[in-house]
């Protein structure tokens, strides 16, 4: 098969390199476009991560396309419906990095915790002043894990190693996992209520939408803290500047965004042919007003950037372009010619 590998490391495409002779492989370090994709118009597999949007303008410019293979968990950049009509399969990396992205939201968790990155830059400026860098102890407060799958049960583990005490919500329970780990499941508003601090481990989808928003936020203890390692549109950005603002919140630790694209390539806001609504807008100023925060830490969706797990991702990323060769599919959250959901926490 014809493989095109987009925003591929130098050290990916040497890896990629394994599936010649038996298919021709193609590597860029560029996201994929629709006006890139003309140039791969032969590719029968399609490889990228996070960051190419692979709309049904891409799609139609890959004739040949067979196989989406995105190297994440997430497939909410992935125009599903697209490919269901082409009959082009698409697969994810299921599980890569539950450990990884769990341990990100404690260095989140105690970066807002201690005041770490204040305090960093305040010695570094030559500043050795304690004033108004007091922190508070994990010991003892109550973590409330939004979306118990792999990714939020690690958190529990990791928590409940601080001496702290974990509840959870979940569209599924599994009472065998509460009582080995030691968890309660609750309601989402009964965890709002009792946690100190909110960390989220849910999949980016039209039903996870400002899942925590103006009325969330009323919910939740005054001087919690907010962790947001799942989707940037899991959290109303504007309702999260007024918690902030407010003192509602004492703080928030945040890998995601709202509108990261926009953030990342800010010239797209002035598109004639794609002229932003209003709404996308005020996302985008929220956005930028969380990043000037002093009680906010943000990182740039790294919770997944560890060695470990990019040797996982691209691994199994691997295996699935090579179990499709076989025709021996796996991994797929869209067969040919099937419609498929949208996507999961992290990339």
């Amino acid at each position: 098969m014809k493989l095109a590998v987009f925003e591929a490391a130098e050290w990916e495409h040497d890896a990629c390199l394994r599936l010649e002779p038996k298919h021709q492989v193609r590597c860029t370090a560029e996201r994929l476009t629709p006006a890139l994709a003309r140039k791969f118009a032969d590719a029968e597999v399609v490889t990228t991560f996070i960051k190419s949007e692979l709309t049904a303008a891409v799609i139609a410019e890959l004739p040949d396309l067979k196989l989406i293979a995105t190297r994440s968990t997430g497939y909410d950049h992935v125009d599903l419906a697209a490919c269901a009509r082409r009959d082009v399969a698409v697969c994810n990396v299921p599980d890569y990095g539950d450990p990884t992205v769990a341990e990100h939201a404690f260095a989140l968790l105690l970066a807002v915790s201690r005041r770490i990155v204040e305090a960093a830059a305040r010695t570094r400026a030559g500043d050795f002043g304690m004033e108004g860098l007091r922190g508070f102890d994990l010991a003892g407060r109550t973590i409330g894990v939004v979306g118990a799958g792999r990714i939020g049960r690690r958190v529990i583990q990791i928590a409940r190693g601080f001496g702290m005490t974990a509840v959870a919500t979940d569209a599924v329970t599994d009472a065998e996992a509460a009582q080995r780990l030691g968890f309660e499941y609750l309601s989402l508003p009964e965890l709002l209520l009792r946690s100190d601090v909110v960390s989220l481990h849910v999949p980016g989808s039209t039903e996870t939408r400002d899942l925590i928003s103006d009325a969330e936020f009323a919910q939740m203890k005054p001087g919690s803290v907010l962790i947001n390692t799942a989707r940037g549109g899991v959290v109303s950005a504007a309702a999260l500047v007024r918690a902030l603002s407010s003192g509602r919140l004492a703080g928030a630790g945040l890998d995601v965004l709202s509108e990261e694209p926009l953030l990342r390539e800010e010239a797209e806001i002035f598109r004639t042919d794609m002229p932003l609504p209003a709404e996308r807008l005020r996302a985008l100023v929220a956005a930028n007003t969380l990043l000037r925060l002093p009680n906010v830490v943000v990182t740039p969706h790294i919770a997944y950037d560890t060695a470990e797990a990019l040797g996982r991702i691209l691994g199994t990323t691997l295996d699935n372009i090579e179990a499709f060769a076989r025709g021996e599919p796996r991994n797929l959250v869209v067969r040919p010619g099937e419609a498929g959901g949208e996507g999961e926490t992290r990339p």
